[in-house]
């Protein structure tokens, strides 16, 4: 039965296999493409990098400050997380040090010993006739008890931080939206007239003009005033991002269509680099993350120098124009009473 269905199929094949080639000769010959053409398609088609001028419209309110070598950044042949900068991340790292790191070396170290000390006690050579015990009470009570108390040794002050991270940022504290494009960054300002800053990566000889690390330092900053909890709203145009801050401790993605809130506070003046941390494309490692912590004076000349408003002062400033309305609309009233009363 298996080779009649099979002859039957290899009848059908060759049966269609001339109205297969009359079709193929029918089909208009491929045009031919010019390479020089495609490389032009492709220049047209792909995404230009957004041009932004460059923050600090006005050298008398804002320069960009110069960062400090190993703050910020990571360091050659370095072992450890960076250096933090924020609560979070001190708590972090402490965490890191002082329970994690110790638990792992002990249990590492205590797994070997019992290794070794069955692989001498145990051996063939010293029990030629092998122990018949299966069950030992003790023993597994303290192998069930003892990896319970690690892990809520490690749970306690891990699920406290976590919490901590995602607590909502106070009334009042500054907002900042943050929009991860292929492949730069935007940082929007709506408390400060909605500005927004474009931050693309500066090239090498840019980079090394200005005294910072290639593939961290960007032309135009987010600027944030130190020791204050900032809102960070990031959200992408195109696809998943992530921003990410190693020495603040900080890392969120950045979803199409979705605002993912968190709140960054970093508690000394510098430059901070961090990246895009979620594959987003083939431009996916030039894409770095420039944050500069600033004093609230230096923070406020650099909004100026940007075209923004400061909070209170645009808060003064309407407060002024009701005034002046108000009072415009006084003098104006008796000319047009008495104007009635004629």
């Amino acid at each position: 039965m298996t080779h009649f269905v099979k002859a039957w199929i290899l009848a059908i094949g060759l049966i269609l296999t001339p109205a297969a080639l009359s079709a193929q000769e029918a089909l208009p010959s491929a045009p031919v493409v010019d390479p020089a053409a495609t490389s032009e398609l492709e220049a047209a088609d792909a995404p230009a990098a957004v041009e932004s001028a460059p923050s600090g419209l006005d050298p008398a309110l804002y320069t960009p400050m110069k960062p400090t070598p190993g703050i910020g950044m990571p360091v050659d042949g370095g072992i450890d997380f960076q250096q933090q900068f924020s609560e979070n991340g001190e708590t972090a790292h402490w965490i890191n040090n002082a329970i994690l790191v110790p638990m792992m070396v002990g249990v590492s170290l205590l797994v070997l010993g019992l290794l070794f000390w069955v692989v001498v006690r145990f051996r063939r050579g010293a029990n030629p006739e092998p122990s018949k015990t299966t069950h030992n009470t003790f023993i597994e009570i303290i192998w069930t008890v003892i990896p319970v108390l690690i892990l809520v040794v490690i749970a306690v002050p891990s699920i406290s931080l976590l919490a901590r991270q995602f607590e909502p940022a106070p009334e009042g504290s500054l907002t900042v939206k943050v929009t991860g494009y292929q492949w730069y960054w935007g940082y929007s300002y709506p408390d400060n007239g909605d500005f927004e800053v474009i931050s693309n990566m500066l090239t090498k000889e840019e980079a090394d003009a200005r005294g910072e690390p290639f593939q961290l330092a960007a032309d135009n900053r987010m600027v944030i005033p130190v020791g204050k909890p900032v809102k960070l709203l990031i959200t992408a145009a195109d696809v998943i991002h992530s921003f990410a801050i190693p020495s603040a401790w900080f890392k969120l993605d950045a979803v199409p269509g979705r605002i993912n809130e968190k709140v960054l506070q970093i508690d000394r003046e510098g430059v901070y680099y961090g990246q895009c941390s979620e594959l987003c494309g083939a431009r996916h490692g030039f894409m770095p993350i420039t944050v500069e912590v600033l004093s609230q004076d230096k923070f406020d000349n650099w909004v100026r120098a940007n075209g923004g408003t400061v909070k209170g002062e645009a808060t003064e400033t309407a407060a002024a124009e009701v005034t002046a309305a108000s009072e415009t609309t006084t003098d104006i009233a008796p000319a047009d009473a008495a104007a009635a009363t004629n």
